[in-house]
C-alpha cells in the first residue's frame, strides 16, 4: 500500500503542522538565529564539560570503564566481572576508549559527544512537532537540567536517551512514509537503547503504544499495523538476540543469564514502599519536588487547554512522559541519575509551554514585547539555575566538584591507590577490592582477582547473598592476587536498607589477610587525605572514621 492511500496522518499533518508551527513562533526572528542558537548551547554546554573532563570516575562509571578495558581485551562480560547490567553500556566505553584513551578525561569528552548529539536530536524533535523556538527552549533545557543530576558521570542512562530520541525520529518517519522496513529500523534503535540498560524498554513500549494510535486513527487497517508492529518488534528484539547468541558462543551465557534473569528478580523485589518514599526524599526534597511538578503539569495542561497547536502533538508528548517516568521507576531505588530518563520528555514539554505561550501571546496583543515575555522568562530561569551553578561551572577544580557531588565517596583516592598498584605489582598480577569500587581495577590495568566486583549483592537481603559470599572467598584463596584492597566506606558496603547484614566475608576477610598479606598502604580519607605507603602504613592510625587499608602478599 502507497502512503499517499492512507488517511492524512503520514505526510498532510504533519507537514502541516511544522509550517505552522515555524510560521507561528518566528517573531520576525531570521531562520538562521535559532541554529545559531542551537550552535552556542551545545559549545557552551560542552565547555564546561570539556573542562571537568579530569573529574574522578565514580562506582558505576568504573564497573563500565573496567567491563569497556575487558572487552578491549577480548575477554566477555559476565566472565571476570559480574553485573546483572546489559553489556550496551560497557561496549559504548570500549568505542570511546578506543577513540578518546582510557583515561577519566577521555571517558568524559565521550559524554560531551554524546550529550551534545542528544540535545541535537531532541532539537529536531522539538523542531519537527512544535517548530524551532520550541526546539532551541527543548535543547535548552536538557543541556542544563542534564548538568544537575550527577550529570557529569558517563551513566548509562545518558547512552539510553541518546538511542531512544534517535529511534523516536527514526518512528516518526515510519509513520510518515508508512514503510516496514523503517519501522524496523526504529526498533533496532530502541532496541540499543535497551541495550544500555533495561529501562530502555519502556521506550520500546512508547513506540509500539504510539504507533498503534496513530495508525488506529488514521488508518484503522489492522493487517497494515500488525505488520508495522512485528516490524518494530522484530527490530527492538534483534539487538538482544545478537547478544544472547554472542555470550553463548563465548561460553558465558549461563552467568549472564543469573545476573540478568536470577538475581535481577531478587534486586528488584528488595525495597519495600517505605525505603522506596525514602530514596525519593533523599534524592530530591520531596516538598521541591511537589511544588516542582504541580506548577509543570500546571502549565502543561493549561497549554494544552489554551493551545490547538499543543494538542496535535499531544499524545506523542504525555505518552512520551509517561513511559519516561516508568522507566525511572523500576526497583523504587531513585538515585539521581536515574532521572535522567526523564530530561528529554521534561524538556519537550517544556519547549511546547514556551512555544505556544508565546504564539497566544503574539496573537491576543499583536506585539513583539509580549510575545517575547515567555521566552525571556525561560533564559531568565536558565539564567538564574547557572549563575546557582557557576563555582561548579566555571570555578571549582573537577577534584573540588568531585567531593561537592559525592561526599568523602574515595574516587580521588582510587587514582592514587591505582597508581601505587600499577608500580608496585607485575602486569599481569591479580588484585582483590573487598567493597565497591570497580575504577580501581581500571586505573591499575590489574584484573580481578574474583568476579564479584561489587560487594552491595553479598550484603543484601536476597537468597544468593550467602552463596556469593562463599564463592567470592574461593575465587580470591584461588587466584592469590597480589593485593588486596579493603575499603573501610560506608557507601562501599551498604546495603539497600541502610544496615549491614551480619555474613562470613569480614570474619573471613580478617583471618585470610592475616595469614597471607601485610600492611602496604593506607588512604585516610578526608578534605586532604592522608597517604602512608610501606614501613610507614604499619604504625599508622587512621583519624577518619572512613580509610582504605592496602594489603600486599607476603608468602605464597
Amino acid at each position: 500500500m502507497q502512503a499517499h492511500q492512507l488517511a492524512p496522518y503520514p505526510r498532510t499533518m504533519s507537514v502541516e503542522v511544522s509550517s505552522q508551527c515555524n510560521s507561528h513562533n518566528r517573531l520576525n526572528i531570521p531562520d538562521y538565529v535559532y541554529y545559531l542558537a542551537l550552535l552556542l548551547i551545545i559549545v557552551f554546554f560542552a565547555l564546561i564539560r570539556i573542562r571537568l573532563r579530569d573529574i574522578p570516575l565514580e562506582r558505576d562509571e568504573g564497573e563500565f570503564a573496567y567491563g569497556g578495558q575487558l572487552l578491549l581485551q577480548g575477554i566477555p562480560p559476565y566472565q571476570f566481572a559480574y553485573t546483572m547490567k546489559l553489556p550496551g553500556t560497557a561496549a559504548m566505553y570500549a568505542a570511546i576508549m578506543a577513540a578518546l584513551g582510557e583515561t577519566p578525561a577521555g571517558i568524559h569528552l565521550g559524554l560531551t559527544v554524546v550529550n551534545a548529539v542528544t540535545v541535537f536530536l531532541l532539537f529536531l524533535l522539538g523542531k519537527r512537532l512544535y517548530g524551532r523556538l520550541a526546539a532551541v527552549v527543548a535543547a535548552a533545557s536538557y543541556a542544563l537540567l542534564s548538568t544537575q543530576v550527577e550529570g557529569f558521570a558517563a551513566h548509562a542512562t545518558h547512552f539510553v536517551v541518546l538511542f531512544a530520541l534517535a529511534a523516536t525520529l527514526s518512528l516518526l518517519h515510519a509513520l510518515e512514509s508508512d514503510s516496514v522496513r523503517l519501522f524496523f529500523s526504529a526498533g533496532l534503535l530502541f532496541g540499543l537503547a535497551f541495550l544500555m540498560k533495561q529501562p530502555g524498554l519502556f521506550f520500546l513500549l512508547f513506540a509500539g503504544c504510539y504507533t498503534i494510535q496513530q495508525k488506529w486513527r488514521f488508518s484503522r487497517q489492522g493487517k497494515r499495523l500488525a505488520e508495522e508492529l512485528s516490524a518494530l518488534a522484530a527490530g527492538g528484539a534483534l539487538p538482544f538476540a545478537v547478544v544472547c547468541l554472542m555470550l553463548w558462543r563465548s561460553g558465558v551465557f549461563a552467568g549472564f543469564w543469573f545476573w540478568f534473569f536470577d538475581y535481577a528478580r531478587q534486586y528488584s523485589t528488595m525495597v519495600t514502599p517505605s525505603w522506596a518514599l525514602i530514596a525519593f526524599a533523599n534524592t530530591f526534597p520531596v516538598a521541591l519536588s511537589f511544588l516542582v511538578a504541580v506548577v509543570f503539569i500546571g502549565l502543561v495542561s493549561a497549554t494544552f487547554l489554551l493551545s490547538p497547536r499543543a494538542r496535535i502533538h499531544g499524545f506523542l508528548a504525555v505518552s512520551f512522559l509517561v513511559f519516561s517516568v516508568l522507566a525511572v521507576l523500576p526497583g523504587f531505588y531513585f538515585r539521581a541519575h536515574y532521572f535522567i530518563l526523564m530530561l528529554p520528555a521534561v524538556s519537550l514539554m517544556i519547549g511546547m509551554v514556551v512555544s505556544c505561550a508565546t504564539e497566544l501571546m503574539r496573537r491576543s496583543f499583536r506585539s513583539f514585547a509580549m510575545a517575547a515575555v515567555s521566552p525571556l522568562i525561560f533564559l531568565g530561569a536558565c539564567f538564574s539555575l547557572v549563575i546557582r551553578q557557576r563555582d561548579t561551572f566555571f570555578q571549582s577544580t573537577p577534584m573540588q566538584v568531585c567531593r561537592r557531588i559525592y561526599g568523602y565517596s574515595p574516587f580521588p583516592e582510587a587514582v592514587e591507590i591505582a597508581k601505587y598498584i600499577a608500580n608496585h605489582s607485575p602486569e599481569r598480577s591479580t588484585i582483590a577490592i573487598l567493597g565497591s569500587e570497580p575504577e580501581i581495577y581500571f586505573y591499575s590495568h590489574r584484573h580481578s582477582a574474583t568476579g564479584y566486583i561489587y560487594t552491595y549483592p553479598l550484603l543484601e537481603p536476597q537468597k544468593y547473598a550467602q552463596r556469593m559470599q562463599h564463592e567470592m572467598m574461593r575465587q580470591i584463596e584461588a587466584a592469590r592476587p597480589e593485593f588486596v584492597i579493603y575499603v573501610n566506606a560506608r557507601d562501599s558496603w551498604i546495603n539497600i536498607a541502610g544496615v549491614h547484614v551480619a555474613g562470613n566475608i569480614l570474619d573471613w576477610m580478617d583471618a585470610y589477610v592475616g595469614e597471607y598479606y601485610w600492611m602496604d598502604g593506607i588512604a585516610d580519607i578526608g578534605q586532604v587525605t592522608q597517604y602512608r605507603w610501606g614501613v610507614q602504613a604499619a604504625g599508622y592510625t587512621p583519624r577518619s572514621p572512613d580509610y582504605i587499608l592496602i594489603f600486599r602478599r607476603r608468602s605464597p
